[in-house]
């Protein structure tokens, strides 16, 4: 499959495939996110969606379909026959243009919120360390965590450690930014602090594919929302479409779970 060439796509997912053992979790998924564009995906438990972001930057090989972030296949080549996975070195390099934020905020204990952000630009793009503590500290100021850049993460709230990794994978100024359900492991009166970060990456147009049932979020951030079942997607279209007027009486019926 030749790269996608129209510019303004950030991903361009084709016919996306993966099982584990019997069962298929991806059956046959495309999406496509363009430069700018803040996208939802909703969905019941076990419907694929955390797996389809898994397979965006490869911490989970497709078994068929392609994949490509900037017109570039993630942690893959095209072979004759399909896909074919890279070295791990090379796997790495590809993901770099991506940035992953998990429902744990999986921090380096041992380094403090400023540590912890400028850590990868250093050892793995090589900037040097001052200006790449400099611009940990404008991103942690970015975040609304100026004032903690000397903190651990023991000594941070839930909300606050997710913002140091937001904060963390901005520092990889990544053309992409995956979010897996970024508040389901908070406390309901920290949801809101990270949310409101958030919403400020999508007005300020980077490019984000978000699975989150934060129905607020969705209706005044996203440009799109996809509803995911069963490995598929069923429906997409505006937060106003899906939210208000869904076409399918699946995402009715999981929507008026949510209220």
């Amino acid at each position: 499959m030749v790269a996608p060439t129209r510019p303004e796509l950030v991903l361009s997912a084709r016919d996306v495939v993966k099982s584990f053992g019997s069962t298929r979790v991806l059956d046959g998924v495309s999406l496509d996110v363009r430069r700018g564009e803040a996208v939802v995906i909703i969905g019941p438990s076990g419907s694929g969606k955390t797996t389809f972001l898994r397979c965006v930057n490869h911490l989970e090989p497709i078994d068929g379909g392609h994949i490509h972030v900037n017109g570039h296949p993630v942690g893959y080549r095209e072979g004759a026959n399909g896909p074919v996975e890279r070295t791990p070195r090379a796997i790495a390099k590809s993901r770099r243009s991506i940035g992953f934020v998990f429902q744990k905020f999986n921090l380096f204990p041992h380094l403090t919120a400023l540590d912890n952000v400028s850590a990868a630009p250093i050892r793995v793009l090589g900037v040097p360390k001052q200006q790449a503590r400099d611009e940990a500290r404008a991103l942690l100021d970015r975040v609304g965590l100026a004032s903690k850049e000397a903190a651990y993460p023991g000594a941070l709230s839930g909300g606050q450690q997710q913002r140091v990794a937001i904060a963390r994978a901005l520092a990889m100024k990544p053309a992409l930014m995956l979010f897996d359900e970024p508040t389901s492991a908070l406390d309901p009166e920290m949801v809101g602090e990270v949310i409101a970060v958030m919403k400020e990456l999508a007005a300020d147009g980077m490019t984000m594919l978000v699975v989150s049932h934060e129905m607020g979020f969705a209706r005044s951030a996203a440009d799109r929302m996809v509803m995911f079942d069963e490995g598929a997607i069923v429906e997409q279209g505006t937060p106003a479409e899906l939210i208000d007027s869904p076409s399918t009486q699946r995402t009715r019926s999981f929507l008026s779970r949510l209220a």
